[in-house]
């Protein structure tokens, strides 16, 4: 903490994030990750978690007023959240069909959307050595289109991310240090987005 004008301790400002996991499986990697990740940063961000497989799969005739109930909650959750922290597995080299009937929930209209100028950090994991790489560009690219903003930092992949597993829970400090350094990223956009234009 720095001081401020008056030469006292400014304090520290707190973010709230939504978690994203694209995998809805009881002992989903994805969501072991973001709960690690919510617990190592915890002095820094307070996490909401999205429930996306509540979600009704996209379909335009559904986007009436009222929206159905699991999307509205959705929506009101990524629209309050100072950004959002995706961790996803890779289905078939590419990202999960529940993640992105979320991402198309989130995406609508498409200018004025949830998702607009939202700073997204994106995490992808598999139990090969490539860590969901190629379900990264994808999320990616979805949320691009959304015009969210991905977070500019290296790819946080985790390969063999099994093997870091231990009684349910994600160990591996390697992969919390280099994830936390993303979110210090997300930190400084969210922190960019609340000045006074």
């Amino acid at each position: 903490m720095t001081p401020n004008a008056k030469g006292e301790a400014a304090v520290a400002p707190r973010r709230r994030l939504l978690a994203v996991s694209g995998s809805l499986r009881a002992g989903s990697f994805s969501t072991a990750i973001l709960k690690a990740l919510a617990t190592a940063s915890a002095s820094r961000a307070d996490y909401d978690f999205a429930d996306i497989g509540a979600l009704p799969h996209f379909n335009q005739d559904l986007y009436v007023s009222p929206l159905p109930e699991s999307v509205r909650i959705f929506r009101d959750l990524v629209t309050s959240a100072d950004g959002l922290v995706i961790s996803s597995s890779e289905f078939n080299h590419g990202v999960p069909g529940v993640l992105k009937n979320a991402l198309d929930w989130a995406s609508r209209p498409h200018n004025s959307s949830p998702l607009k100028a939202k700073p997204v950090l994106i995490i992808t994991s598999s139990p090969a050595f490539t860590g969901g790489v190629r379900a990264q560009y994808q999320i990616r690219e979805t949320v691009t289109s959304a015009l969210a903003r991905p977070v500019a930092t290296p790819e946080i992949v985790v390969g063999s991310v099994g093997t870091k597993m231990s009684e349910g829970e994600f160990e591996d400090d390697a992969t919390m240090q280099f994830a936390l350094a993303g979110l210090e990223a997300m930190y400084a956009e969210i922190d960019r987005n609340r000045q006074p234009h």
